[in-house]
């Protein structure tokens, strides 16, 4: 574990969180890519593996401070504070982006990818066979999952359950999205839309002392579904976590090719030109249960460089590269 921090140091770190968690919750996008650049990403792994049985039997003998120490509490506390403010703050704001400028909010974050391979690659100097072949199959899986076709909305228990342990896994896997994976799952609006904002809303009903959502089988279901995913990302955090610390001591560099492929395969996920392509049956777009329309696929294409739109994408693709560099250069600077 790291030793105690500075104040300025706490702060950078509560922002690191607000990254990786706005980076969460957009298609295409992984909190666990944004922890890897931002140098956070081992201590993230085995601090989520200090969640154990002598953690917890810490904490049955009333030994919390020996509790908060060995869990590493304190960094836990920043980065995922970071990420969950994240939700109601920042990645607000990425939703109107999205909507409003959506070719380039992708393609910043498809620069964004770009530098992460390699900053991730440029101190990767052991190009043998078998980090070869395991640069391949991260990358094939990569490729493979962004051409998936999305399955309809479930809001089975059981169901959301696993997906709050799948959605979880893009911050703890680096180029896996959990938030698209959630789309291929059919629940991306159900649990990181709709249920985000009815939790909004019903914290914003209980601080003005409004307790009348409780009589709302509708607002309770969402709170059901919010409930039950939040247990199944704890879980998945914890568990996914203690499988990647024990890979990352034993096949550290077996681990890292994969990542360097699996997040050079994930660019066709955030590819700036594509168009959704809908669910239809019988002539009639098919919609989910909030009425929206059900993505199918993404029609993927070449840009028009003879459209000023193109460039400007272009353009910001660039400064997602660029912004990368700097942060690798603020961190070289720091040591």
């Amino acid at each position: 574990m790291q030793p105690d921090r500075s104040l300025s140091e706490n702060i950078f770190l509560f922002l690191k969180g607000l990254a990786m968690g706005a980076a969460n919750k957009v298609p295409g996008v992984s909190g666990g890519t944004v922890s890897f650049v931002l140098g956070f990403y081992e201590e993230l792994i085995f601090s989520f593996q200090r969640i154990n049985l002598k953690a917890c039997a810490l904490l049955l003998k009333g030994r919390f401070k020996s509790f908060f120490l060995y869990i590493n509490a304190r960094f836990l506390l920043l980065v995922l504070g970071g990420s969950i403010f994240s939700y109601f703050s920042i990645s607000q704001i990425l939703d109107y982006l999205l909507k409003n400028y959506e070719l380039y909010v992708w393609s910043w974050f498809f620069g964004m990818i770009i530098g992460s391979v390699w900053y991730i690659g440029k101190g990767f100097y052991n190009w043998n066979l078998k980090n070869t072949v395991a640069v391949f199959i991260g990358a094939t899986l990569g490729v493979g999952i962004s051409f998936l076709t999305p399955a309809a909305e479930n809001d089975n228990l059981w169901f959301i359950f696993i997906c709050g342990i799948v959605g979880v896994s893009g911050m703890t896997l680096p180029g896996l999205s959990g938030s698209f994976i959630l789309i291929l799952m059919g629940n991306y609006v159900l649990l990181l839309v709709d249920s985000v904002n009815e939790l909004f809303s019903v914290i914003t009903d209980v601080f003005s002392g409004d307790i009348s959502f409780m009589n709302d089988s509708n607002r309770v279901r969402y709170l059901k579904i919010m409930g039950v995913f939040t247990a199944g990302s704890v879980f998945g955090l914890v568990f996914i976590s203690h499988v990647l610390g024990y890979l990352l001591k034993r096949w550290n560099q077996i681990i890292t090719a994969i990542i360097i492929g699996f997040i050079t395969g994930s660019l066709g996920i955030v590819w700036p030109w594509k168009t959704e392509q809908y669910k239809v049956e019988h002539g009639e777009y098919l919609l989910d249960q909030q009425g929206n329309k059900i993505i199918e696929n993404y029609q993927r294409f070449l840009p028009d460089l003879t459209n000023q739109t193109s460039w400007i994408a272009i353009f910001y693709i660039l400064v997602g590269i660029l912004l990368i560099l700097g942060i690798d250069y603020y961190g070289r600077k720091r040591k």
